[in-house]
């Protein structure tokens, strides 16, 4: 089996290359940020959308700290031994978002391998306080596969966000290497379970990475028979050096096709584009 770590370093075509806009929206949610020491998934992993976002009065916020417990070949997420959780973290982020005023909010974590619930309980804690505190403002949270157990799941379905996503990351073929621990049929799983219970199921996949045309297909079909209803695909860029490297930059074009072929799949929203990320426009899957 072909190991996707060894490639040569790939220059960035010209269509990735993007505006860095700084409007007032974005000045005061950065502001904010940086005043309460809030860890946000937009600087950590880079995300090229994050002044566009920000400007639109949308942001990610990672909690639970920021050192993960697992260490991905893609992520640039700091991994190591975590701090013990942040009973406080709830109720200083809810009152951040409402500082932020926020329109929609993407709430996300490190994986908390090293707790007992991987962090379930404050991750129903924050979003009950941010509705608490911003009734207006709408939710998603991008939550880890707590190892599949279905009661630590429900918990964050509980606490009603109004879309909950997971993401699949790559195709099956690939995720060995793509992810430290997580398994492709366990995040299916994951995403069965959300199905089910009645929300919004959401999954995204990055490109790039020497996965073909077909497994792009059947990861579709596979996200589709679990009764995920959103699907976001985007480029995979490399952090640094030390993360896996780019096999191939997808063109626009060929992105816009796979737009196509999800909603012909019945996804309700499929956001597909080199510079897409999961909660790219993510205020838009609120159905």
């Amino acid at each position: 089996m072909e190991d996707i770590r060894n490639t040569t370093i790939l220059r960035k075509p010209e269509w990735l290359k993007t505006k860095v806009p700084a409007g007032k929206s974005y000045i005061a949610v950065r502001d904010i940020v940086e005043e309460n020491k809030l860890h946000t998934i937009c600087t950590s992993g880079h995300c090229p959308n994050m002044h566009e976002c920000w400007g639109r009065g949308t942001a990610t916020l990672m909690i639970l700290g920021d050192i993960c417990t697992r260490s991905c070949g893609f992520c640039n997420v700091k991994t190591g031994r975590p701090l013990p959780a942040d009973w406080e973290e709830p109720e200083r982020v809810a009152q951040s978002v409402k500082l932020m005023k926020l329109k929609h909010v993407v709430l996300t974590s490190v994986d908390r391998d090293d707790l007992k619930d991987g962090g379930a309980e404050i991750w129903a804690l924050t979003i009950k306080a941010i509705k608490r505190e911003s009734p207006g403002t709408t939710m998603e949270t991008l939550i880890p596969d707590f190892d599949g157990k279905e009661d630590l799941i429900m918990k964050v379905i509980e606490a009603g966000p109004e879309v909950i996503s997971h993401n699949l990351e790559t195709v099956r073929r690939i995720t060995p290497w793509v992810r430290s621990r997580a398994k492709y049929d366990l995040s299916l799983k994951v995403l069965e379970i959300l199905a089910n219970a009645g929300v919004i199921a959401k999954s995204g996949i990055m490109l790039g990475l020497g996965e073909t045309r077909n497994e792009i297909l059947e990861t579709m079909d596979d996200l589709r028979l679990v009764g995920t209803r959103v699907m976001t695909i985007g480029q995979y860029l490399q952090p640094t050096r030390n993360h896996l490297p780019v096999k191939e930059f997808i063109s626009p074009e060929v992105f816009a096709n796979y737009e196509r072929e999800g909603l012909l799949r019945g996804f309700r929203h499929v956001e597909s584009g080199p510079l897409v990320r999961s909660s790219y426009r993510a205020e838009k899957h609120i159905l």
